[in-house]
């Protein structure tokens, strides 16, 4: 289940519970991002556990499916690994010729790939983050279904992580992944103050929030690696479920009350009994404005797998199981059987004595509006006084519903006001994607003269303007024309009288 829409107020997010109908569940509107470690999926995969992936990554069950618009991939076994899942996916029922990936760069013992469909994503870089023992990756990116000129189109830099192993919060492993992190974070805040969007998924192997790895990416202030403060580009839970509400640490591990949010070891001997996998994301997504994500990101998850408060979705784990057991299979609630057999089959084992992998996490974002205007100008020409002098300027929301859907899509919300005078203006008003709405601009011409003026639209959320020129005459009526009016009111006068 998806939502619709989440009303905002000035500064805040007013939360309203509708059920996501016209948000379709399989993922063809908004953007859907996902994450998921795939346990050294190489180029000699079997076809059984390469139908497994397709069938967990776009098989549907009662209207949901994972169905993602980019999927970051980690434990991706070399360059041959990474095309073979490339291939993998674009050979999938429906999915022909649709997805890319990033140029392959290699991140140490394992890799990790960003794979993305063409139609929505303008894929524009890649950085690697030094880590021990392999580095992040940051991808950069914007949408399609945007005009070229647009300011509103978002930046974006999503981090794909997998971290050092090792449960202990405070130990050498911890300590790693604290290098680790610093190096992400020191990142993530220049690309926050560069006016990016910015997100991080991937396999955090950490088992609380407490952990030195973790608070270096959700902690409000660190101390980097070379000893300097750094407050900005800091990453939220989307699910508000890392801090309690008087703001103590959560251990997740062996937790029953997260059972719903486990990843780790779905069909293994050790049994899901950890989040070790995330998705997290900068204050931009939470601030009301622009790119968003699909829920409230103030409420914490659950007490079930199907909170309709969020769009994150552990994909598979219905909450069923108990801490330690396996994932459900058989009548799974959130994927059916079907889907969650095909799951297990593609960590690649046959039965729960060996590693049992992770499962795959997503969640939705409603992309920003793009207020767009017909009219570059606007020009009353010469009117009498006294005259009324009247053009509507045609305003729409130009993001391609065709890619987004319309709920998709953030409502642009837009007022007008004037540089200069002359001009008299209507109230702003609320345009959805996909649709125009027409505003009536009046010259003034109580009194003579030449009128120019800048109409001024913006977007009450995101800032953005748009800008129409008028201008205009306002003239005192010819001799000759007053004298025509004169005698038609002598000839009204005449016909009264008979």
């Amino acid at each position: 289940m998806h939502f619709v829409s989440f009303g905002i107020s000035v500064r805040h997010r007013v939360i309203s519970l509708i059920t996501i109908s016209a948000i379709s569940s399989l993922g063809f509107g908004q953007l859907r991002v996902a994450t998921w470690n795939v346990t050294n999926f190489g180029s000699t995969a079997s076809t059984a556990r390469q139908n497994a992936f397709r069938t967990a990554i776009f098989g549907s069950f009662e209207g949901r499916s994972m169905n993602p618009d980019i999927l970051i991939a980690q434990e991706i076994n070399g360059s041959a690994g990474a095309t073979a899942f490339l291939n993998m996916l674009n050979s999938a029922p429906g999915q022909s010729g649709q997805w890319a990936m990033n140029p392959f760069s290699d991140v140490g013992d394992s890799d990790t790939v960003f794979y993305y469909r063409t139609n929505k994503i303008d894929y524009t870089g890649l950085a690697n983050i030094a880590g021990d023992p392999r580095d992040t990756q940051r991808y950069d990116f914007k949408l399609k279904g945007y005009d070229a000129g647009s300011t509103t189109n978002p930046l974006v830099s999503l981090y794909s992580s997998h971290l050092k192993a090792g449960t202990d919060p405070n130990g050498e492993d911890a300590q790693r992944r604290r290098t680790e992190t610093r190096n992400i974070r020191t990142d993530s805040a220049i690309q926050s103050s560069n006016g990016r969007h910015i997100l991080i998924g991937g396999d955090f192997n950490v088992s609380r929030s407490s952990d030195l790895g973790m608070k270096q990416l959700t902690d409000a202030s660190i101390t980097n690696n070379s000893g300097q403060t750094v407050t900005g580009g800091r990453f939220f839970d989307p699910i508000n479920s890392s801090f309690t509400s008087g703001g103590a640490a959560i251990t997740w591990q062996d937790n029953n009350a997260y059972r719903h949010l486990h990843t780790q070891d779905p069909y293994g001997s050790g049994g899901m009994d950890d989040r070790m996998d995330f998705i997290l994301f900068g204050q931009t997504l939470r601030d009301g404005k622009g790119l968003e994500y699909v829920g409230s990101a103030t409420a914490a998850y659950g007490p079930t797998w199907n909170d309709p408060n969020h769009s994150y979705r552990v994909w598979g784990n219905d909450g069923q199981q108990s801490v330690g057991g396996t994932m459900t299979l058989t009548n799974n609630q959130m994927v059916g059987t079907t889907i969650a057999n095909a799951i297990k089959d593609s960590i690649g084992n046959t039965g729960p004595t060996v590693t049992g992998g992770h499962l795959p996490i997503f969640l939705d974002v409603k992309v920003p509006a793009d207020l767009k205007v017909a009219e570059a100008s606007l020009n009353f020409g010469t009117a009498l006084l006294g005259d009324v002098a009247q053009q509507s300027v045609n305003i729409s929301n130009a993001v391609n519903t065709a890619l987004f859907g319309v709920n998709g899509v953030q409502s642009s919300t837009f007022s007008l006001s004037l540089s200069g005078t002359g001009f008299t203006l209507p109230s702003g008003g609320t345009v959805a994607a996909g649709s125009s709405i027409a505003r009536m601009i009046s010259m003034d011409t109580s009194t003579t003269g030449i009128r120019n003026a800048i109409l001024q639209i913006t977007d009450t959320a995101t800032g953005q303007m748009r800008t129409v020129n008028l201008s205009g005459i306002v003239a005192v009526p010819e001799p000759a024309t007053m004298a025509a009016l004169g005698l038609g009111l002598v000839g009204l006068l005449r016909r009264k009288r008979k």
